[in-house]
């Protein structure tokens, strides 16, 4: 594999999608490939775990997550990376009355990288800049922050719709379907803001009206005239897709004792839907999933999204590579 182009600036942080260019994006979807051929081998294993095996990580996830916190773990146990993590605030000295900026610049003193999630919209990029300015710096990367965004996420979504579609001619000219709570699901507003850079990309916005997008993402793809469409006629919207990113409804964001009266049932994709989708379709969703999708639809072929968790381990291996400056060490050597 060629190394990085010397045009492409270094990686500092991964805060958000909009960070990203089409350049970035198909580099990594290339390097991610080349990545996952290494675990194909003893040898190869054991190359990529001594890549970065003098690196330290935190991993900082204070809100709840199964798949991007061991998914993280997993990436850098591959690259030979010690990891130490905090599961829950109260466990440190937060409960003491500690800041968490006073948290984070504690962890920075020990690790060469924090990956964070928190419930606290734009934590990351507060730290991020906080640490820039300390005499210690080390790379933040966003894994999930509030309703606001989820870039890695969307990084290993583009993988699984680059890969799910190249038999098709790839991401260009497609018509992408999100359906659910599109209004604070961080994984659509990243992964809307990714699309931005693939031409003739039409986005579909299937939700009741009470979850449609919000604003700002509105404004974002109207400056990069962007062609989309608001809906809740979600049966023909799924029709017309090329690839349909289910996503859940985010109720943890209501506020305490809330009760919502809209009706989501009919955005709900069954196996009876099955029918009316195009035979190349890719399913989507970034998981848990509840009753919006059918475990039914786990055995179509169509269905991406075991596949698409798995892919975000090895994204993530090869943005960790990227950013600690090693991507051009991952070439597959004679084995």
């Amino acid at each position: 594999m060629d190394s990085p182009s010397p045009t492409r600036p270094p990686l500092r942080h991964v805060l958000s999608s909009a960070q990203f260019d089409r350049p970035f994006l198909d580099y990594l979807v290339t390097l991610t490939t080349t990545i996952r051929r290494f675990d194909k081998s003893r040898e190869g294993m054991v190359y990529l775990q001594s890549l970065l095996a003098h690196k330290r990580a935190m991993l900082y996830f204070t809100q709840p997550s199964t798949r991007t916190f061991l998914s993280f773990q997993s990436a850098c146990h591959i690259l030979g990376i010690t990891a130490s993590e905090i599961r829950d605030a109260s466990t440190s000295s937060e409960r003491k009355g500690e800041s968490v900026e006073d948290s984070l610049r504690t962890f920075s003193s020990y690790v060469d990288l924090i990956i964070m999630r928190s419930p606290i919209p734009r934590l990351c990029e507060r730290i991020a800049t906080m640490l820039d300015e300390t005499p210690r710096p080390v790379p933040i990367i966003n894994a999930g922050s509030g309703p606001d965004e989820h870039p890695t996420q969307a990084l290993l979504d583009i993988y699984t719709l680059s890969r799910s579609l190249r038999l098709e001619g790839g991401i260009e000219g497609k018509t992408i379907c999100m359906v659910g709570d599109l209004k604070r699901g961080r994984t659509v507003r990243s992964l809307a803001r990714l699309l931005i850079n693939y031409p003739g990309v039409k986005i579909l916005f299937a939700s009741p009206p009470a979850f449609r997008i919000e604003e700002d993402l509105r404004a974002d793809l109207k400056a990069a005239n962007v062609d989309f469409e608001e809906t809740t006629a979600f049966e023909s919207a799924i029709a017309a897709a090329d690839a349909i990113y289910m996503t859940r409804i985010q109720d943890e964001y209501d506020a305490p004792g809330a009760v919502r009266s809209d009706d989501h049932s009919a955005y709900h994709l069954t196996a009876g839907h099955l029918p009316q989708l195009k035979k190349s379709c890719a399913i989507l969703h970034p998981l848990p999933r509840r009753n919006e999708l059918d475990p039914a639809i786990d055995q179509d072929p169509r269905a991406k999204y075991w596949r698409q968790e798995r892919n975000g381990m090895w994204v993530r291996v090869a943005l960790l590579t990227i950013l600690c400056g090693i991507d051009d060490r991952v070439q597959l050597p004679e084995l």
